[in-house]
């Protein structure tokens, strides 16, 4: 299995990061898709790819709720970093108005530029967005002929915006909130959209799935969202597990 979105660099993990990332592997979770949130996580999380090449990989990106008043300078710093290596997607960016929409304006110019950074490397997009999904839908709808692609993470929205992404190319990253008893219309969702756009995430150390809900989540957790996919879609668990893997290997070639 490829966790696509996890914060194992994420200081909830300094006690035992690598006692989570060996346990991950033991599930049968072979790599580890790394977001990065601002211009601090930077080096913990480059520590962590390099401590585990190949099964933990990097990415670049401000998230949203990052973009404060200093948003310019962070992003200056990082777009100096971008062609320093292959990273393996622009992120985690995006959008998001469920927290505040105090620098709304200022999310939207620093969703934009990233999406040119993710269209001049060739890189897929990782996008955050909560209360908004709409609004970047529309952002991101223009930029898909010259090359914009990548997953929206955490996908908790509707059939029709399923659908639009999925028209678009765009993958839908499926976690925790797949197992939970309120969990809207994503089983619907994972029903009615082509399955080859489907990827797992756990988004650790939030969002555990039951039967650990309410715990730190963690990579080695995945499986629980691949049983509850599997039994959403009519496959076995296996058969889930080769079909996500073969689109994260699509999403982030």
């Amino acid at each position: 299995m490829i966790d696509t979105h996890t914060h194992l660099f994420s200081h909830k993990f300094d006690e035992d990061r690598h006692a989570v990332v060996e346990r991950a592997l033991a599930a049968g979770v072979e790599r580890m898709y790394l977001p990065n949130i601002d211009v601090a996580s930077v080096e913990p999380m480059l520590v962590l790819a390099k401590a585990y090449p190949g099964v933990c990989l990097p990415m670049l990106g401000l998230h949203p709720t990052s973009v404060k008043t200093d948003y310019a300078a962070q992003l200056d710093l990082l777009e100096d970093r971008l062609e320093e290596r292959r990273w393996a997607a622009i992120g985690e960016i995006g959008t998001d108005l469920y927290w505040s929409d105090e620098f709304w304006t200022e999310q939207r110019e620093a969703f934009l530029r990233q999406c040119e950074w993710a269209i001049r490397v060739g890189r897929p997009i990782v996008v955050h967005c909560r209360e908004s999904i709409d609004e970047t839908i529309n952002m991101v709808r223009p930029l898909v002929g010259r090359g914009l692609r990548g997953v929206f993470h955490c996908f908790t929205g509707t059939v029709a915006q399923a659908q639009a992404l999925t028209e678009m190319g765009f993958f839908l990253g499926i976690g925790g909130v797949l197992t939970y008893p309120k969990p809207g219309e994503l089983p619907e969702v994972v029903r009615v959209v082509g399955r080859e756009y489907l990827v797992l995430e756990t988004d650790s150390p939030y969002l555990a799935p039951v039967p650990k809900r309410g715990r730190r989540n963690e990579s080695a957790f995945l499986p629980h969202v691949a049983e509850a996919l599997a039994g959403c879609i009519g496959l076995s668990a296996s058969e889930v597990e080769v079909l996500t893997t073969a689109n994260a290997e699509r999403l982030f070639a």
